[in-house]
């Protein structure tokens, strides 16, 4: 298993290279860069253009800026923003807090109660519950993240039930130690149903089939034959084969939600990387979208592996060499 961990961690650094290669050309295929919001501003004089662009390094190959740019990385420099005007690391680390306590509390509610309600739902097959679960669950799928997120944004703001934007309210720092939890909780609430609803909805389906499946294969009636009772049958040896399938998709699931975050939390003007994201790609601010790529790539790769850790670990049959 070390060996296999291993290997795994040295095929990272060639794909993280390659993504961040082909992100960089995408960036720089784009047209115009960073300056052409002051190339509009007819007060501004093409001396200073001149100078913004020698001290940005905008005035390089982009071959060249690439490889200044790794080689920075490499020791532990991220870039530097060309809007903010600070240290590209400095500003994902002070959103990084917000972008886990929503990635954390989406990964949640799509895992626990999509496994959760898949079982019922196969539990409970051909049943009208079983049906309008599958109703939910085809809504889910189809319904996108960005609409779904507008529909919560306009029944909060109908019936006031929930905070409709930003992560704590305008008088946080008078609150008790516990009121801040409720209050953050508060705020959490529609971004994470935003962010997770398609998800929960497909490993919902998912978790139902493999159990269906499952449950018609000939040990399951092996068992039932024996007199073992139902709940024994579904819960000790069909639900842990089951659910080994479930386990792969964790990976995608943990890179997919920084995807999700970018528009959900600008949509709910939550102060995460998401957000951060955009508005670096409408300012072109190119070092924060390498980074952001990097990080992304990261939770894709370390995501798989740890899946594969956990499904080493659940079903016997599988071993790593």
């Amino acid at each position: 298993m070390l060996k296999y961990i291993a290997r795994r961690l040295i095929i990272m650094v060639p794909e993280l290279l390659i993504i961040s290669f082909l992100v960089f050309i995408i960036m720089q295929a784009a047209p115009g860069n960073f300056l052409d919001m002051y190339r509009l501003d007819p007060s501004v004089s093409q001396q200073f253009l001149e100078k913004m662009e020698k001290e940005l390094g905008l005035d390089k190959p982009w071959i060249v800026q690439y490889g200044i740019w790794l080689k920075n990385v490499l020791k532990g420099d991220f870039g530097y923003s060309f809007y903010y005007r600070r240290p590209v690391s400095t500003l994902i680390w002070e959103r990084v807090f917000a972008t886990v306590i929503l990635s954390v509390s989406s990964l949640a509610f799509e895992w626990l109660l999509g496994i959760v309600v898949g079982i019922f739902s196969a539990l409970k097959k051909y049943t009208i519950w079983d049906k309008i679960l599958t109703v939910v669950a085809f809504s889910g799928i189809a319904l996108p993240g960005f609409f779904l997120a507008i529909l919560l944004l306009f029944v909060a703001a109908k019936t006031g039930w929930f905070p409709i934007a930003g992560m704590v309210s305008v008088n946080y720092n008078e609150m008790t130690t516990w009121e801040r939890f409720k209050d953050i909780a508060s705020h959490l609430v529609l971004p994470t149903i935003a962010l997770g609803f398609g998800g929960f909805a497909s490993l919902m389906r998912y978790m139902r089939g493999s159990l269906l499946d499952v449950l018609n294969e000939d040990y399951v009636e092996f068992a039932r034959a024996k007199g073992m009772p139902e709940r024994v049958v579904i819960y000790k040896h069909a639900l842990r084969n089951a659910i080994n399938p479930m386990i792969t998709f964790l990976g995608f699931s943990i890179s997919n939600v920084l995807g999700g975050a970018v528009i959900i939390e600008n949509i709910f003007a939550w102060p995460g990387m998401g957000r951060l994201i955009y508005q670096a790609l409408l300012q072109q601010d190119i070092y924060i979208v390498m980074a952001s790529a990097v990080i992304s790539a990261i939770m894709l790769v370390v995501g798989n592996l740890i899946a594969d850790i956990l499904l080493a670990a659940v079903d016997p049959r599988v071993r790593f060499e």
